[in-house]
């Protein structure tokens, strides 16, 4: 006995996933649709003996691995700008603990190891990914002329990814305050400590609030979001179709959020709720200070 008219038309509009097909990056395409010529591949188009086409498999390699060794850093900071503070209360007390684990990632040969080569290493393997990704995109369409070219999209940009590129000059200046800046002005950044953070919040508190928040934010929401990824448990990695695959997702994006919305909190607990509030330098300690916040670029002049 065939259907009903009624159920038929309730059928028809079952609302279904998208196929993975239509999802799947084009570099791993090729996993559903094997070329005819896969196998008369000339060793031209090979790259340590895989195929070309596989490229994206070691930039993500490159940056799943960087990521891992620049959280080494980011837990070993965390503690002396957070934890610790939290626990000590006092910034006074919390300096000793700065001092002597400083030298883990801050010394002539750790600082290159565990800070500067994970990084570099992690923005340009997701840089070369993104270029690579709009070479072939080019390539499946054809495009050779310029105009051809602007006509053709770029590839989308993750949620994760833009965290990350918003993140980039905000580490950039991080990083140029408190390394590079006291290298310049004074020749040594030995003097870089808590009281340099809370001597900045006491004298600009507006601009130093915004930006170390600014910068655990988004830094944190970047870095868990990218190891939901690595880990699998991103809200686009979870399993099923229909309803239950919604939920699925929902209770994933909200696990991740609230993860990282708990590390910036606790993050900025110590930062801004201990070290913020530790007062500013008196003396010549002080004087050094307010002569680095001058010199910052833009900024400075109104510091």
């Amino acid at each position: 006995m065939s259907a009903s008219p009624e159920l038929s038309r309730q059928r028809s509009m079952h609302e279904i996933d998208p196929s993975p097909v239509e999802d799947t990056p084009q570099e791993q395409r090729d996993s559903y649709f094997p070329q005819k010529d896969e196998g008369h591949q000339s060793k031209a188009g090979t790259i340590f003996g895989r195929d070309a086409r596989a490229l994206p498999w070691y930039l993500m390699k490159i940056q799943r691995y960087s990521s891992y060794a620049f959280t080494v850093f980011a837990a070993m900071h965390i503690s002396n700008t957070a934890l610790i503070p939290l626990v000590k209360q006092s910034v006074p007390a919390s300096e000793p603990y700065l001092l002597l684990t400083r030298p883990y990632y801050q010394s002539a040969l750790a600082e290159p190891i565990v800070v500067a080569a994970p990084l570099i290493a992690h923005i340009g393997a997701g840089l070369a990914l993104r270029l690579y990704r709009r070479h072939t995109d080019l390539q499946m369409y054809g495009a050779e002329s310029r105009l051809d070219k602007r006509k053709i999209a770029w590839p989308n940009i993750s949620g994760t990814s833009k965290l990350g590129y918003a993140f980039l000059p905000l580490l950039a200046g991080h990083v140029f305050i408190n390394r590079v800046l006291p290298l310049e002005v004074h020749g040594s950044s030995s003097s870089i400590n808590l009281s340099y953070v809370s001597h900045a919040f006491a004298k600009h508190p507006a601009i130093s609030f915004f930006g170390f928040a600014s910068l655990i934010i988004i830094g944190v929401s970047h870095t868990t979001w990218g190891m939901a990824k690595w880990l699998r448990l991103a809200p686009t990695q979870t399993a099923g179709v229909g309803r239950e695959g919604q939920l699925r997702k929902k209770r994933r994006w909200w696990l991740i959020n609230v993860t990282a919305a708990a590390i910036s909190a606790l993050w900025l607990a110590g930062g801004i709720g201990v070290i913020g509030r530790g007062g500013e330098a008196s003396g010549w300690v002080g004087r050094e200070y307010e002569e680095l916040y001058r010199a910052i670029p833009v900024v400075g002049k109104w510091m």
